[in-house]
């Protein structure tokens, strides 16, 4: 009876209910320990598995190929979203070096040690392409349970690299396993071949962001939640089809998000709440999925020669690459040594890894094995070291706290005006000062005060303290004005 509907259905559903359950609740580890949140993910989907609590391995690699890749088209067009355009500006030259020869570079560092530890020239090298991206959402997280702000310039540097490696990091792991797989040997048609996906996918992503965006202000559905229903059709679209055009999907998708995420669009804040959230269900969701496809026991083969690896990339490759990399474009040195620690490795690897698998590549498995423990190695070690060198660098950001809470306004209707808000500091001329002494433009006006956990009615005799956080609505033309009184608004 148990094997039949719809207990069978209800069984899975409660299997899946509580490992995401568990996993969420099991997110405030992180702020303890200093790990990123993902790596519990992935540990719970371990301990879950064939060698745990529910004694259940999948071995189903085309399934974690679909479900990882349809992950990261969430995960990347939630990231593409929060991109703001001034952050491109200020850091995509060193950004587009270290996602492009910094991946190459990395991969071929990594493809010698792999090499030394045993393996085939071509494997060893498939090796370092599998693990030479890196994960900005990795450190951030870290950082955020920590309380940590980092630095603008090193935190876009980050995030941009982290966004554009993936694509290079695909292409050269397909060709690599194509490679192996056909006997025919790597020739310089890589490069082309690159940077026509490139060049496809982000023109291809363009458009249809620039699409979407279009038809989000002048198509008035009938309800706000339709609004991410669409986008989320845009998401799945802009990774599909670049990659049937023989462009890359990652970056289409990436640059979608961002082009959408810098207009003015119906129900803009509720679209980023929404994907905020799915952007986290689908990375529970991957490394639940990546753990349940190892056990334990076939982890230690990989120990001694991942343990290799992985150090190796740690301590010598990354930060190699970065230096020769952000040394052109005058980085401190400070900053420099930070972004080569930082390199943490997300799923991505892990993703690319069963793609040998699918295609059966020589050593397939020893590979995924191998780039799984290199995951994890590179989570734990500098993973649990980055607030304490964010300090240690000076790298903390002297940028206002967030504020404690958020003012949204979601609207179907493309609202004129807007709601900014200010930090008080203690420098700050409006420290000290009544709301009814400031001299507010016309058409603005306080919302609320927010004060520790207190929220504060805006009452004309509020006196304004060190620390508050301001929210004003007023019109865009009303900005320059309030910026005189208060100083830079804070960022979305």
């Amino acid at each position: 009876m148990s094997s039949s509907e719809p207990f069978a259905t209800a069984a899975l559903l409660t299997a899946l209910g509580a490992l995401i359950s568990v996993a969420v609740l099991a997110s405030n580890a992180s702020r303890r320990f200093g790990l990123p949140v993902a790596l519990l993910f992935l540990a719970l989907g371990m301990v879950a598995g064939a060698e745990g609590l529910v004694r259940y391995q999948l071995v189903d690699y085309p399934l974690a190929f679909r479900l990882g890749n349809t992950a990261l088209a969430l995960i990347l067009f939630d990231g593409g979203l929060n991109t703001a355009r001034a952050s491109l500006r200020e850091a995509i030259r060193p950004a587009v070096v270290l996602a492009t020869l910094g991946v190459v570079g990395t991969a071929w560092l990594v493809g010698l040690v792999a090499h030394g530890v045993g393996l085939p020239w071509m494997e060893a090298l498939l090796v370092g392409a599998v693990v030479s991206s890196t994960d900005a959402a990795a450190v951030f997280s870290v950082l955020r349970s920590s309380g940590v702000q980092l630095k603008r310039r090193v935190a876009v540097t980050l995030e941009l690299e982290s966004g554009l490696n993936d694509p290079v990091a695909v292409i050269l792991t397909l060709a690599v396993t194509s490679s192996l797989t056909t006997g025919m040997p790597l020739t310089w048609h890589l490069i082309p071949e690159a940077l026509l996906q490139l060049a496809v996918g982000g023109a291809l992503g363009f458009a249809l962001g620039w699409g979407a965006a279009w038809l989000l202000r002048r198509v008035h559905l009938p309800a706000g939640g339709l609004y991410p229903v669409f986008t989320l059709a845009v998401a799945l679209l802009a990774f599909g089809l670049p990659t049937l055009a023989g462009g890359s999907g990652i970056v289409a998708v990436y640059v979608a998000g961002q082009v959408i995420g810098n207009q003015v669009v119906r129900y803009r804040s509720g679209l980023l709440r929404v994907h905020d959230a799915l952007a986290w269900l689908a990375q529970v969701l991957m490394f639940l999925v990546l753990g349940l496809l190892v056990s334990p026991g076939e982890l230690a083969t990989a120990a001694v020669p991942g343990l290799a690896i992985g150090l190796f990339l740690t301590l010598i490759a990354r930060p190699a690459v970065v230096w020769a990399a952000l040394a052109f474009f005058r980085y401190p040195p400070r900053e420099i040594a930070y972004v080569g620690w930082v390199g943490l490795r997300g799923a991505v690897p892990i993703i690319l890894a069963t793609f040998p698998i699918l295609e059966h590549a020589p050593d397939a498995l020893r590979i995924f094995e191998l780039a799984f423990f290199v995951v994890v190695l590179n989570a734990i070690f500098p993973g649990m070291a980055v607030p304490w060198l964010t300090r240690a660098l000076g790298l903390v950001s002297r940028a206002p706290p967030p504020p404690p809470a958020d003012l949204e306004m979601s609207s179907t209707l493309l609202l004129r005006g807007e709601v900014v808000t200010f930090f008080i500091s203690k420098a700050s001329a409006a420290c000290d000062a009544t709301l009814a002494d400031l001299p507010f433009p016309e058409h603005a006006a306080a919302m609320v005060v927010v004060r520790g956990s207190e929220l504060v009615a805006p009452r004309g005799n509020v006196a304004l303290k060190a620390g508050d956080h301001l929210f004003v609505v007023c019109q865009a033309e009303d900005r320059p004005l309030l910026e005189l009184i208060f100083g830079e608004p804070e960022p979305e």
